[in-house]
């Protein structure tokens, strides 16, 4: 992910001294990013699209393979003119670790320089501690490294994992490394639970937020690419925002922007007299939708999909505690179309797989309560959003750590 670079008000920029091996390490950054990007290509056109001579490419292109980065691809023969070697980029150069944790299912994978998702596990949560989770997160990276061929002792390549990026409900305090306001993860706040992670793996790991990661995610691989300013609306166990803009998070000067499920609504209790305020996320999501189904008379069904499958079937109940969970879903769109005023809202997390109920009604309510009316579409990643956003997190740095590992031992 991009990182701002913060600069003294008024200070001229640090100058960048010359130097052959600078130079040479730009050309060959260069060329191996165009290979990444635009896949399989040879000396001659990498000179045309670069600019650089056709010494400097070859001389380049040589010190990449000796690094174990490009690799010969096969050859193309034109009609005219020699037949040309083709060179790719070495993809298996280094892998990435992405991980989603849930209240539900914990998510893992491994994927290469290129983003190609080689090993992958979806197991259940049975964890009800910190410790518990963090040790079965542990437990089901480690299987999957394995199924990668990424255990130690399993023929590792020296660079094995570069990076590992966890997802998780709440909002990462760098300073203390915990993750606070996880409701619905118990004792997840515990200190040393990363650190713990980490030291299982022994991979250093990064922490973001879910719906963030999400975000990313949308944005790299999914319905968000292009967009200038758009938000993912994650609604699943809790309820979350990521807030997209050029391509870069905006996460707040806290780390907290998006945690809209911490909004206090007052609501009517039973007692008509009586009023409480309760949390955003107490009223969206996929225990909202089952207790409110319940509330009306559905009692047979003990899950979010089951709720959305009888509403497909023409049950009564069902249908309206899908439209009431709609109307609540229009007042977090409307809060974060007032506050952000992004082009579009990509509804994602479990619920966002029941968009074909969702979203008519809740684009009626939004029309009726709130001037600024977004386009808002289903997510296209489904509950892999998160993972895949992990993944690219990850890459962002990856793929530069390993170029300059490489080339400096090269």
């Amino acid at each position: 992910m991009p990182v701002a670079r913060r600069r003294t008000a008024g200070a001229a920029p640090e100058p960048v001294r010359w130097n052959r091996q600078r130079l040479r390490s730009n050309n060959e950054w260069l060329l191996l990013e165009l290979l990444r990007t635009g896949g399989p290509s040879s000396r001659a056109q990498l000179a045309r699209d670069t600019g650089l001579s056709k010494p400097t490419v070859s001389a380049a292109l040589g010190s990449l393979e000796t690094a174990g980065l490009v690799r010969e691809a096969g050859t193309l023969a034109p009609d005219r003119g020699r037949t040309a070697v083709l060179y790719r980029a070495d993809a298996g150069a280094g892998h990435v670790l992405g991980m989603d944790v849930g209240r539900a299912r914990l998510r893992v994978a491994v994927a290469d320089l290129s983003g190609r998702v080689v090993a992958r596990r979806d197991v259940p949560n049975r964890g009800r501690t910190g410790p518990a989770v963090a040790d079965a997160l542990v437990a089901t990276a480690r299987d999957t490294l394995a199924d990668a061929g990424l255990a130690e002792g399993a023929g590792c390549p020296a660079d094995g994992v570069v990076r590992a990026v966890i997802g998780s409900p709440g909002v990462w305090d760098e300073r203390r490394r915990v993750m606070r306001h996880a409701a619905h993860l118990p004792g997840w706040a515990r200190p040393g639970l990363f650190d713990r992670i980490a030291d299982g793996l022994g991979i250093p790991v990064q922490v973001a937020n879910d719906a963030n990661l999400a975000a990313l995610g949308e944005y790299t691989y999914g319905a968000g690419a292009g967009s200038s300013v758009f938000a993912y609306l994650l609604v699943g166990t809790g309820v979350g925002v990521g807030l997209v803009r050029d391509g870069e998070l905006w996460t707040g000067a806290h780390g907290a922007a998006g945690e809209i499920g911490m909004l206090q609504l007052p609501c009517p209790s039973s007692e008509l007299t009586n009023h409480r305020d309760v949390p955003l996320e107490d009223v969206v999501g996929a225990d909202a939708v089952v207790g409110e189904a319940w509330r009306l008379g559905l009692t047979g069904a003990a899950t979010a999909e089951e709720v959305c499958r009888a509403a497909r079937a023409g049950d009564p109940a069902a249908r309206a505690a899908i439209a009431r969970q709609a109307q609540q879903l229009s007042f977090a769109v409307a809060v974060v179309a007032a506050v952000a005023d992004p082009e579009l809202v990509v509804l994602g997390g479990g619920m966002g797989r029941s968009a074909d109920l969702l979203l008519p009604p809740l684009e009626d309510a939004l029309h009726r309560s709130c001037e600024l009316r977004p386009r808002v579409v289903a997510s296209t990643l489904g509950e892999d959003a998160v993972l895949l956003g992990a993944l690219a997190t990850a890459l962002e740095s990856a793929r530069l750590e390993v170029f300059v590992r490489r080339t400096a031992s090269a």
